[in-house]
């Protein structure tokens, strides 16, 4: 159990570090990040608190997938995305004091993709722990091992088409879109190998401690 809160812990502020830095570099974040980027644009809000709105809606989604009123999971995503929207904030102003968004481009390219692995091996971190985790990633959890056989890239692909059906209407509305370039196409891709990786290769002796409650 020791183990698991680290790991908890650890991924919570590795993902929100992740993510700030692929949001800073403008060259392309998580469709889910891309999409929360570009509602907070639309609102004149911060990143953070998009982000925490719409990880409360997923994780009441979460539990029409579970097909069960699970209390301690509903109010843990909520308490997680909580700590991740807060953290994400201060991120993106550091990287931007630092001045990543005004790196040269390829510079850019190259931490944009660092980004990727960072909160790619966060999340195998904290899916494989399984005390409480971000809504989304929870989501593709429960798509992986209750409706997809294990199978993460497909899980991640199906829990991908929500985000996308936000940018395209964020888009139209606004005539803007942000976060979105080579690193989105790098996450619709290469987003499940990334965390299956890590699942087999890092921290090896914390393993996926996946649960449904069951009712009597």
């Amino acid at each position: 159990m020791g183990i698991r809160v680290v790991a908890l812990l650890l991924g919570l502020v590795i993902n929100a570090f992740g993510n700030g830095l692929t949001v800073a570099t403008n060259m392309g974040a998580a469709p889910w990040t891309a999409a929360e980027v570009n509602l907070a644009a639309w609102a004149q809000t911060s990143v953070g608190m998009t982000m925490f709105i719409v990880g409360v809606l997923v994780a009441v989604a979460n539990q029409l997938l579970i097909r069960q009123w699970y209390r301690w999971r509903f109010w843990g995503e909520v308490a997680f995305i909580t700590g991740f929207s807060y953290f994400i904030d201060i991120f993106i102003a550091l990287f931007d004091r630092l001045g990543v968004p005004r790196l040269p481009i390829l510079v850019q390219v190259l931490l944009c993709g660092a980004g990727i692995m960072i909160f790619c091996a966060a999340i195998s971190f904290y899916q494989r722990a399984n005390l409480i985790m971000h809504p989304n990633d929870d989501t593709t959890n429960i798509l992986r091992f209750l409706y997809f056989k294990g199978r993460v890239g497909k899980a991640l692909l199906v829990n991908f088409l929500v985000p996308i059906v936000v940018l395209v209407i964020t888009t139209i509305i606004s005539h803007h879109l942000y976060s979105v370039n080579v690193g989105t196409v790098l996450c619709v891709l290469f987003n499940g190998p990334l965390i299956g990786f890590a699942d087999r290769h890092f921290w090896r002796g914390l393993h996926h401690n996946f649960r449904v409650k069951v009712n009597n």
